[in-house]
């Protein structure tokens, strides 16, 4: 039970109340008198009929202004605040006396440790926090706030290290301990990154902590600078149409509008409507991505007949609607993409040749999620963050069984169905762990069979054979042995020296 009573500023007044609470044998829990004249009391319950007693005895002191029943406690108010804000923050935090002992945390520690709450309580916090010696910051004489880099869970984080200092009678403030803020290293980089530019980079989203996906961002980024068009290959999932808006978000063209065209869906008649638009009641796609980017998403499954319009539409930098005799001046980059071999459909002729040449002006190839080992967690983090947020709830802790699983399942699907799949995972979980028990995927071998069913041959010669007919298909996308060797991921003269051995060139290759 609380009481909140107004009174006035008098000496002594305090007393008096108390000794109103021994008459009635009232075990005091709480007192607390604020600025505004008020004092609160915090006892425990009783009958109504002795409150009835309690309070106009109260009432009759000298200066007692009116004495009511209250809710709670002015500090009590203030401690759920608090707890609720550590509650609702993702990062760890701790917060420990004057020997480094936790005496409290967020859930968000936790989550990390898979503790209850009474197992982390008295810890020392040097034995959670590597890479500092906090003990000693504690133990000089005027800590100060501080940030450090520090190892927790064998993840790195940037601490901020903040002194509790409570006012003394003097004017003196006397060190009761101190909060601990972890922060993602990680999460903090690209912040800063964004912030440096000015403007979010459309590139941060893009997770590319391995060495293939980093060489991609990279040629990305100079890529987007230029006009030209680019083509995107990769298989079905890689991120083709991500990294391609994020291209357009820092082209000359992010002023327009960044359009898909699926060109899976379309036949003749619907492509040359949809693109081209039909008189001035029907916009087509060129219409609306005037000033900006046309994203031709699988562009090898374009129909025969748009290819030879497009061709021209791209010759000409002139377009016409259908049913329409004007022409309009077509000031659209065009970025394509498919995870079909081109060159292979231009040799057989069911691609245009030379619309090959006007879209692959520049070129990247995004690696399948199974040769970005290191990219794997840190994408599946985000995701589930970002689904746990959508489904309200935390995010949960990853086991190491999970983790592994992750890293070596092959994800045909790459990172759409990784994304898929922690969504489903996360929809149906029970509690704050993921392990390996709760995430569902096909069977899928991570290495597929290259040997051929006539192999009669020694282990050498099917490397040669396999080595051969690779280098035979990717030559014609790239007929130098430079821009082989780059794709490949090899030297110049490892390159050079093989299509030599194989007879590999453009006049035993055709070149598209």
């Amino acid at each position: 039970m609380r009481l909140e009573i107004n009174c006035q500023d008098r000496l002594g007044i305090a007393q008096d109340i108390l000794d109103i609470l021994v008459e009635h044998e009232i075990n005091l829990r709480g007192i607390e008198i604020d600025e505004m004249g008020k004092i609160f009391l915090n006892f425990p319950n009783m009958e109504f009929s002795e409150l009835q007693h309690l309070m106009p005895k109260i009432r009759k002191i000298d200066g007692i202004k009116d004495v009511k029943t209250a809710p709670f406690m002015p500090i009590e108010r203030e401690q759920y605040q608090l707890q609720t804000l550590l509650k609702t923050l993702p990062d760890p935090v701790f917060s420990v006396n004057t020997k480094g002992e936790i005496i409290l945390t967020n859930d968000a520690v936790l989550i990390h440790l898979s503790l209850p709450r009474e197992k982390v309580i008295g810890v020392h916090i040097g034995d959670l926090l590597k890479g500092f010696n906090i003990s000693r910051w504690l133990e000089t004489d005027e800590p100060q706030v501080q940030v450090q880099k520090i190892r927790f869970l064998e993840q790195d984080y940037l601490v901020d290290m903040l002194p509790v200092l409570v006012p003394d009678i003097g004017g003196e403030s006397i060190m009761a301990g101190a909060v601990f803020l972890l922060k993602s290293e990680y999460r903090l980089g690209q912040q800063l990154t964004a912030f440096n530019q000015g403007v979010a980079d459309s590139f941060v989203s893009i997770q590319a902590e391995s060495k293939a996906m980093r060489s991609v961002v990279k040629d990305a980024k100079r890529m987007a600078e230029l006009d030209e068009s680019i083509m995107m290959f990769g298989e079905t999932g890689t991120g083709k149409k991500h990294l391609a808006k994020a291209c357009h978000e820092v082209s000359s063209n992010r002023g327009g509008k960044f359009i898909v065209a699926d060109c899976r869906v379309l036949s003749d008649k619907e492509a040359c409507i949809e693109l081209l638009g039909e008189n001035d009641d029907n916009l087509g796609l060129l219409d609306l991505a005037n000033g900006g980017t046309l994203f031709l998403d699988e562009v090898a499954d374009l129909p025969s007949g748009i290819q030879t319009k497009f061709l021209k539409i791209l010759q000409s930098g002139y377009y016409q609607r259908v049913g329409e005799s004007n022409s309009r001046l077509f000031e659209v980059r065009i970025i394509s993409s498919t995870q079909k071999d081109l060159g292979a459909l231009v040799q057989e002729g069911s691609f245009s040749e030379d619309l090959f040449y006007q879209l692959n002006v520049l070129s990247l190839f995004l690696p399948p999620l199974r040769e970005r080992k290191s990219d794997i967690i840190a994408l599946a983090e985000r995701f589930i963050k970002q689904h746990s947020m959508k489904l309200g709830r935390q995010a949960p802790r990853l086991t190491k069984a999970f983790i592994d699983y992750l890293q070596t399942y092959p994800w045909p699907g790459n990172i759409r169905q990784l994304e898929n799949t922690l969504y489903r995972t996360i929809s149906l979980l029970d509690g704050n762990e993921l392990d390996k028990v709760h995430i569902q995927l096909p069977s899928c071998s991570a290495t597929s069979s290259i040997v051929y069913q006539e192999f009669n041959g020694s282990l050498e010669d099917e490397v040669k054979r396999f080595e051969k007919e690779i280098l035979i298909r990717l030559y014609p996308s790239f007929p130098s042995s430079r821009q082989l060797a780059k794709r490949l991921g090899l030297s110049h003269t490892a390159v050079a020296n093989k299509l030599r051995d194989y007879g590999i060139n453009k006049k035993t290759v055709k070149i598209i």
